[in-house]
């Protein structure tokens, strides 16, 4: 922390003053030329959400982002306070972090009309200089901008004309900050209308004082398309100041959700090392997401969230955890009868049109899983025909025979050795690997194991019954 100086230390310092705008953009460029990413994390918006943005700062707007649950955007927000300077010098004690250059709360102006160039000046961390507010239909005014403090008045013996009674809410104290409005549809009409000047002229007004005060804010908003409708709306002339709107989206691919959901999931270094998880089930696992943002059940207008894969990923981890406390192993791997541990993680993160609540939210966590299953499937071996001529051989043929007069069962607390063996038993399942499959890890591979008697019971050519095991006949 650096320690306090006078405002004749600053100034012989040779700080210049900015705005913050002008601050954000200087420090946005000089990580341009330098070639270093600017907002880190953010997989799949290099090319779309990443270049908007860039623009939106360089043209020092109010950013609006509007997207679907899950899309970053809180994170997006969060990020650009990497773009603020270290330390920021303030006039010592100001509640509104008053520059000592151009001063606008009462307080600061007094303070340096006594002292002069022996002014105070303390200094505050980039870190303090983001606030977020959640928005809600119980925020007022009075949270935002401030209010009379009618107990400050009385102790300092000031009739209520005076502008030392104020108290001042979130957005002028985070005056020369990065102030963040998350979900603006929730917020009252009647509030979002107290926004419009500090937006377009950069100043308050409270209980009706002749009170100018050019707050220094990047605003930043976020907002969920299917708030419009359901609970409320941006009024229009404050969508009217808010300079850029920028459209988030999910990841469009497997591998930069498989990123997202690496990056996010929390996951111990020692379950990391004990705990192997196949890259087929990384996959299967983003395919679950990718199947419900499709599937007719889910309300498509809400969305699905990138949370389902975090949690879900945390929920296998903690599935293969179990197994290793009750089969009292050292290392395990996740195994696709390990999928059903997902299904909570599914049923709490999508919201189900009338179809789906007539299904049910674990029969429709369990469709999907299967939609899933098959899609991976098919991507490694041939496609499971429904209708097959009599007498015609199949890459499956050998294998469903095979159950005419066997059975398998898996058990989920099975070590990995007992489990795999009993998979290995299978003869005409290790085959289709060998022809199918034989460039994958040997992790992988079994994985595939398990993922054609899954595929082959969804297709109606294998029965499985469940309990504590799955048994395949």
């Amino acid at each position: 922390m650096k320690k306090d100086i006078t405002f004749k230390e600053l100034k012989d310092s040779g700080y210049k003053e900015k705005t913050i705008r002008q601050e954000i953009q200087a420090n946005l460029i000089a990580k341009i030329k330098a070639k270093e990413p600017v907002f880190e994390g953010l997989w799949g918006y290099e090319d779309t959400v990443v270049p908007q943005l860039k623009k939106a700062l360089l043209a020092g707007h109010h950013i609006n982002l509007l997207g679907l649950r899950g899309q970053a955007k809180t994170r997006i927000a969060r990020s650009m306070v990497n773009l603020l300077d270290e330390y920021m010098p303030i006039v010592k004690g100001s509640e509104i972090n008053d520059s000592p250059f151009s001063p606008i709360s009462k307080y600061a102006r007094d303070l340096l009309a006594e002292q002069g160039d022996n002014t105070p000046i303390s200094w505050v961390h980039r870190s303090h200089r983001f606030f977020e507010k959640l928005a809600t239909p119980d925020v007022n005014v009075a949270d935002l901008i401030g209010d009379i403090d009618p107990i400050k008045a009385a102790t300092l013996k000031l009739p209520y004309s005076d502008e030392r009674v104020l108290h001042y809410g979130m957005i002028p104290r985070a005056n020369r900050s990065i102030f963040v409005l998350n979900e603006l549809p929730d917020l009252q009409a009647r509030i979002q209308v107290s926004l419009f000047n500090i937006l377009q002229e950069g100043d308050i007004q409270i209980r009706g004082f002749q009170l100018r005060m050019p707050l220094d804010i990047q605003f930043v908003f976020t907002a969920n398309p299917e708030d419009y409708t359901n609970r409320g709306s941006i009024v229009t002339p404050l969508k009217d100041r808010i300079g850029s709107q920028i459209f988030t989206h999910y990841p469009k691919t497997i591998e930069l959700a498989r990123h997202i959901t690496e990056q996010e999931a929390l996951i111990s270094p020692e379950d990391k090392a004990a705990i192997t998880i196949p890259e087929l089930a990384k996959d299967l696992l983003e395919e679950v997401a990718f199947a419900a943002r499709d599937s007719e059940y889910v309300d498509a207008k809400s969305g699905v969230s990138a949370r389902l894969t975090i949690s879900a990923m945390e929920n296998l981890v903690a599935a293969a955890k179990l197994r290793l406390i009750e089969s009292d192993s050292a290392n395990t791997t996740v195994r696709l009868v390990d999928f059903i541990s997902i299904i909570p993680s599914i049923t709490g993160k999508i919201e189900l049109v009338y179809e789906g609540e007539q299904e049910g939210a674990d029969e429709v966590a369990k469709l999907l899983i299967d939609k899933a299953v098959i899609t991976l499937f098919e991507r490694i071996f041939p496609r499971i025909t429904k209708l097959e001529k009599e007498g015609r051989k199949t890459p499956y043929t050998d294998l469903t025979r095979w159950f005419n007069e066997n059975s398998l069962e898996l058990n989920f607390t099975d070590t990995d050795e007992e489990y795999y063996a009993n998979l290995e038993s299978v003869t005409p399942l290790n085959e289709i690997i060998d022809e199918y499959a034989a460039n994958y890890s040997r992790d992988d591979q079994n994985f595939c194991k398990e993922l054609i008697l899954w595929a082959l019971t969804i297709s109606k050519k294998l029965d499985k019954s469940e309990n504590n095991t799955y048994s395949f006949n």
